[in-house]
């Protein structure tokens, strides 16, 4: 039975996945340790607001402000380096290089004598971050078989989400100069497990015109073997000769990707749902507010300790992006899509409503709701417009632009990173925490309509279809 269990296609400890599951779970090292980064930075910030274990203290709302938004600065930075390199260094070289600026981050706050430091330490973790969102996605889905590969791109914010629960608690139980030696163990960790273990992908050897090597990769990620049963291997290769003809279709410019194909109709097809994808992943406030989740609680109304209520709130993301990982290749992208932007639309409408009345009234012995209220929407939000995101962001585009297209959408994304960290505390400052949470519940509830009609469902898809 249990035998019978791993030779299912979909079972990722199953014969043929097992080396395309140790490369995610290698590469996801980084992931984990820029989680710990954007957690780390929610209970700290508090600190250095007042009763600093540095130096300084960052209190203007400028600084504050600033310390945030740098993440998305370097976001952008990284998103357009990596997509710069993808192509000609290759995946492998691309990972390889984001434990640099990720270490440095560390070296940064260890070292840091003003809140300039911070300001270059947290673009250094975005340069990181903004490279990882870019290289991971599509190295994941060249490597991976069609029945697995959401499952293994959901893994990467599975991945980001553990780190932010680790970034919590760490900020806010261990002395600030002790974390930057611990997690530093990581980065340095991964990239000798990445030089060592990960090869490059079979599609950009074949674009390369790599094909021996091509096909060692191939063979490596899908676990075939010269002892193996002769049909079994005479398929797999099929499938290699297909992705070759399909990469290199009697074309000499095969690699030549024109302004002509980016206005293909499948591409025009993608951009909108692609564009209100992007809008409902930022603007919904489900990554800004894992940024400011302490500084949230402290404004709510809720007598709950706001530290303690984070950590509730990054154990409560690493359910919901495993649930993610569960679903994503059974129940499809546009159904946990829709899921998604109706909880999180409902949540935080509900939790812009608990604070609006906690000004007026005393809701004391309802300092649990803030905490369910935005439980319910990390939860949902990560089911679908997080967990899923990338995963729809690659497989909406046609072949011959996906990798650009998905690049320049990461760009994109990394620009409203940098405007919605910026400002996030000021909205909450001007508008107050009331208004600021109906808008973003305002920007689900769209996308959730948009969804609805205009979605395409993309499970099973081959990475080699538009």
């Amino acid at each position: 039975m249990l035998g019978t269990l791993f030779a299912r296609p979909n079972c990722l400890l199953s014969r043929r996945n097992r080396y395309q599951l140790l490369t995610t779970l290698i590469i996801n090292l980084i992931s984990v340790s820029h989680g710990i980064g954007i957690g780390w930075l929610s209970p700290t910030l508090r600190k250095l607001q007042s009763n600093s274990p540095i130096g300084f203290e960052v209190k203007s709302e400028f600084e504050i402000s600033w310390v945030g938004s740098m993440l998305g600065m370097g976001s952008v930075t990284g998103n357009i380096l990596i997509a710069t390199l993808l192509s000609r260094l290759g995946s492998k070289r691309c990972l390889l290089f984001l434990a640099i600026p990720h270490s440095c981050l560390w070296l940064l706050v260890y070292f840091a004598q003003s809140v300039e430091y911070l300001y270059v330490g947290r673009l250094l973790a975005g340069i990181s971050g903004g490279g990882m969102y870019i290289v991971h996605p599509i190295f994941l889905s060249e490597i991976s078989d069609a029945n697995i590969r959401g499952t293994f791109s959901a893994m990467v914010m599975l991945s980001v989400n553990v780190g932010v629960l680790g970034g919590y608690i760490v900020g806010t139980h261990l002395a600030y100069h002790d974390i930057p030696w611990m997690v530093l163990v990581l980065p340095l960790f991964y990239f000798f497990s990445v030089l060592l273990f990960i090869r490059e992908s079979p599609m950009h050897l074949i674009r390369k015109g790599k094909y021996a090597a091509a096909e060692r990769s191939f063979r490596y990620y899908k676990n075939i073997k010269d002892g193996d049963n002769i049909i079994e291997q005479h398929r797999s290769m099929e499938e290699f000769e297909q992705m070759k003809m399909a990469l290199t279709k009697g074309d000499d410019r095969k690699d030549a990707v024109t302004l002509k194909d980016f206005f293909s109709r499948p591409a025009l097809r993608a951009y909108g749902p692609a564009l209100v994808l992007l809008i409902a992943n930022q603007f919904s406030g489900l990554f800004t507010m894992v940024n400011y989740m302490s500084d949230i609680f402290s404004k709510s109304g809720s007598t709950m300790n706001p530290d303690t209520s984070t950590i509730i709130i990054g154990a409560v993301q690493i359910l919901g992006s495993y649930v993610t990982t569960l679903l994503c290749d059974i129940c499809g992208r546009k159904l946990l899509m829709l899921v998604s932007t109706a909880g999180v639309a409902v949540s935080l409408i509900a939790f812009g409503c608990f604070t609006h009345y906690a000004q007026s009234y005393d809701l004391s012995e309802w300092s649990w709701v803030p905490l369910a209220l935005m439980s319910m929407d990390i939860f949902l939000g990560n089911i679908g417009l997080v967990g899923c995101f990338y995963v729809c962001l690659v497989e909406m585009f046609p072949l011959k632009i996906r990798a650009k297209a998905a690049s320049m959408a990461i760009v994109v994304c990394s620009c409203f990173v940098f405007v919605t960290l910026n400002i996030f505390p000021i909205c909450m400052r001007q508008w107050g925490i009331s208004a600021t949470m109906w808008s973003c519940g305002g920007v689900s509830a769209f996308g959730f309509v948009f969804f609805a009609y205009f979605l395409k469902e993309t499970k099973g898809k081959s990475m080699l279809e538009d």
